[in-house]
């Protein structure tokens, strides 16, 4: 019974190995083969560093966003990720449409903030829409991923302990095989004096 249970634990562990390993093997390579950032079924993969959509979408999470939706197009509801300032990304809910002079813009807001945005928003300036991607946490593994020392680590460690824990079955199934040899001569041995 106990064997059993060793040996099912022992399956467990080799399963969650070898998709740790596929897994940082598949985001590695995603992070390398693609130019800018990662794609997965049409959308971009962001990190989310803000608490301000919370609890729909969480700090630190992976979301995708569709960069061919049509800016022109959204409505009250969609969650859209803009550019607030060069390089300063911003993921708000559409919660009004403005009509202007110079066409329709829009109104956002966080989920978690008590007030709407300041400034109403371009649809020049939207980056995308959120689309059905979105990972809780898994950002900062991203982030860890794409750097050199998580690169490196993410590789190495599974890598090192996949090897260390085949090597160990491999020691543990030589032990079985010489003692299932020991018993065979053994009873080779009882049924010849018999």
């Amino acid at each position: 019974m106990v064997k059993k249970g060793l040996k099912l634990v022992s399956k467990l562990i080799n399963t969650v190995l070898i998709v740790a390993l596929l897994s940082t093997a598949s985001l590695v390579l995603i992070n390398v083969f693609t130019e800018g950032e990662p794609e997965v079924f049409g959308q971009e993969l962001k990190v989310v560093y803000s608490g301000s959509m919370e609890p729909f979408i969480q700090t630190g999470a992976i979301i995708g966003i569709n960069t061919m939706a049509d800016k022109e197009a959204m409505q009250p509801g969609d969650v859209v990720m803009y550019q607030s300032e060069p390089g300063v990304f911003v993921t708000h809910r559409i919660v009004e449409l403005v009509e202007t002079g110079q066409g329709t813009v829009y109104r956002t807001k966080g989920d978690n903030n008590a007030d709407v945005d300041q400034q109403l928003l371009l649809p020049d300036n939207i980056y995308g829409l959120h689309g059905n991607i979105n990972i809780p946490y898994v950002g900062f593994a991203m982030d860890f991923a794409n750097s050199q020392m998580g690169l490196v680590l993410l590789l190495m460690i599974p890598g090192v302990i996949f090897l260390f824990y085949s090597g160990k079955m491999l020691v543990e199934g030589t032990r079985e095989i010489k003692a299932h040899k020991k018993q065979l001569e053994e009873q080779k041995l009882t049924s010849e004096s018999a």
